[in-house]
């Protein structure tokens, strides 16, 4: 596609909508409500769409019955091109109606409205007009809670729209997606959410696609029967979408959702399926060793020799981000059954990966990757991550919300030697936007950002001469007892050192004690020689004044 807007990451502020009522629109939307039973709140949506201000030789309406126990009915008001179909045998619930409608969906948009919400005048319109300036912006309504039970009938919810009085249909709930309004209020409107945020606000009761891009994805995971909104928010970011929350596209939804009502209950049920197919959600792949649906990583390691790549493999394989899934692609298809000599097979190190890897369910040999990782890592055999260099290099990316890294190891005669990081958001984005004289690393970086950095500083090394090693490793119940063992007799030293240094202090205190032993009886002596001094000093004193007296007394005698 040439002349389609760039949008960096999520920041759509660089698109210019314009005001409702003042454009001509040209796109064809078809409006999907999927429904099982709620005839009562289904007559209030279709009437609340053939009030629209969006023209109406652009809109198509399918209403697809999901089962209901009583088959629904189109009402008397309903959109001029409205149809209603039943879901197809094979699955049930909203994923599967939804497809359903998807699959029979003309329109270059495809808008989704739940069964019981009764959207304003100028919802149609305001999300409409965002799909109008780029083919890959997923627009979501805004919604306004109502607990009523006393519905209006259809006349008055199409006399309300026509007179601009909507917001008196329904008596307002204090109940809200407090949540999603919260992380779209910190990130100016969703414009500087970060991509694995951006795709959390994606809430499925009123919510419209490019069909194209909804199609190229594969449309809804039927094998769900909730939790279906979170998965497909989850693809569309990885297919580069970008989401814009339009407050003025508002709706009523009538009656508080599960989500409101039940919440633990739902997140128990949807937490092992969320968990997965969305990686972002980590607090929910917190358990060691567990390989999912969808990796968080989609490692490639080209085929080399059987070193090189068992080497690469491995380290990726240990390290300390687990939700890791290899791919190593080559020429596979050149393995035969034929007659060969074993050891001068030209394809020796291609059998001898094979051999290695064919069974471990965390290593493709052949076939694509299953799910779509939000990174991808691509690592040249030979070359050997340390424990911890793929968190890091993620953490890195995550924390400038980049769109890829490039990991210099080597510089020769025949050029630079490299690991990369992808994001496939920025990957995905970058395609849908490409000029054919577009260079993809600028366009990356201008649409997400691009950092090259040194291999050495981040973990990268050369694998050991001889892989694999020929000792055995260690298990690791003798590596923590030797390094138990190392660490007691760390203490051992310690604890003799501080009892030498006790005795020490035990010999001064005694040769101290004898010091002040002596200089008690030195001072016992002084003592005695000083009251003995003074005893005879009064003496002294006491007989001259008795000879002074008698003098007086007697002074001729």
């Amino acid at each position: 596609m040439t002349g389609v807007p760039r949008i960096r990451r999520n920041d759509f502020g660089v698109l210019d909508p314009p005001d409702l009522g003042a454009w001509e629109p040209t796109l064809a939307v078809t409006v999907v409500i999927p429904a099982h039973d709620r005839q009562d709140t289904l007559d209030l949506t279709l009437a609340a769409l053939s009030a629209q201000s969006y023209p109406e030789h652009l809109v198509d309406v399918i209403v697809v019955d999901d089962g209901s126990a009583t088959p629904l009915r189109l009402p008397e008001l309903v959109p001029a091109r409205t149809k209603l179909i039943s879901s197809p045998p094979g699955g049930w619930g909203r994923a599967w109606a939804v497809q359903a409608g998807l699959d029979a969906a003309t329109g270059e948009v495809v808008l989704v409205l739940d069964a019981d919400m009764v959207p304003h005048r100028r919802h149609l319109e305001a999300q409409l007009r965002w799909h109008h300036l780029a083919p890959y912006v997923v627009a979501l309504g805004w919604i306004d809670f109502t607990a009523a039970t006393d519905l209006p009938t259809q006349e008055r919810v199409r006399r309300a729209l026509e007179r601009g009085e909507e917001d008196a249909l329904f008596p307002l709930s204090p109940h809200r997606h407090d949540w999603a309004e919260q992380i779209i209020a910190d990130h100016d409107g969703l414009r500087h959410a970060p991509s694995s945020l951006a795709t959390r606000v994606h809430v499925g009761a009123t919510a419209s696609y490019p069909a194209a891009l909804l199609r190229s994805i594969g449309g809804m995971d039927t094998s769900l029967v909730l939790a279906e909104d979170t998965e497909l928010g989850y693809r569309l970011t990885q297919a580069g979408a970008v989401f814009v929350p339009d407050p003025e596209s508002r709706a009523w939804h009538v009656g508080l959702p599960t989500a409101m009502r039940e919440f633990a209950a739902l997140k128990r049920y949807n937490d092992p399926y969320v968990a997965d197919r969305v990686p972002y959600r980590r607090y929910l792949r917190t358990d060691p060793g567990r390989q999912w649906l969808v990796p968080y990583v989609g490692a490639t390691v080209p085929a080399g020799s059987y070193e090189d790549v068992r080497a690469t493999v491995d380290a990726l394989l240990a390290g300390s981000v687990q939700d890791v899934r290899v791919t190593v692609p080559g020429p596979w298809h050149a393995l035969t059954g034929e007659r060969r000599s074993p050891l001068a097979d030209p394809d020796l190190d291609l059998r001898l990966i094979q051999a290695n890897f064919a069974h471990d369910p965390r290593v493709h040999l052949t076939g694509p990757l299953e799910g779509t990782p939000p990174f991808r890592l691509s690592v040249p055999p030979g070359w050997v991550p340390s424990r911890d260099t793929v968190e890091r290099l993620i953490d890195h990316m995550e924390a400038a919300d980049l769109g890829a890294v490039c990991v210099a190891l080597e510089e020769t005669a025949e050029g630079v030697t490299v690991a990369r990081l992808d994001r496939t958001a920025a990957r995905s984005r970058a395609a849908l936007v490409a000029a054919p004289d577009d260079d993809r690393d600028d366009l990356i970086d201008a649409l997400f950002g691009l950092e090259w950095v040194d291999g050495e500083s981040w973990g990268f090394a050369r694998r050991p001469e001889v892989y694999p090693p020929r000792r055995p490793p260690v298990p690791e119940l003798d590596r923590l007892a030797a390094a138990h063992e190392k660490e007691l007799a760390l203490y051992r030293k310690r604890v003799a050192a501080l009892r030498a240094e006790i005795g020490q202090l035990r010999r001064e205190a005694g040769k101290n004690g004898r010091d002040a032993a002596r200089w008690r009886e030195k001072a016992e002596t002084w003592r005695r020689e000083a009251v003995r001094l003074s005893r005879a000093g009064n003496r002294s004193v006491l007989e001259r004044a008795v000879r002074k007296v008698r003098d007086l007394a007697f002074p001729d005698t």
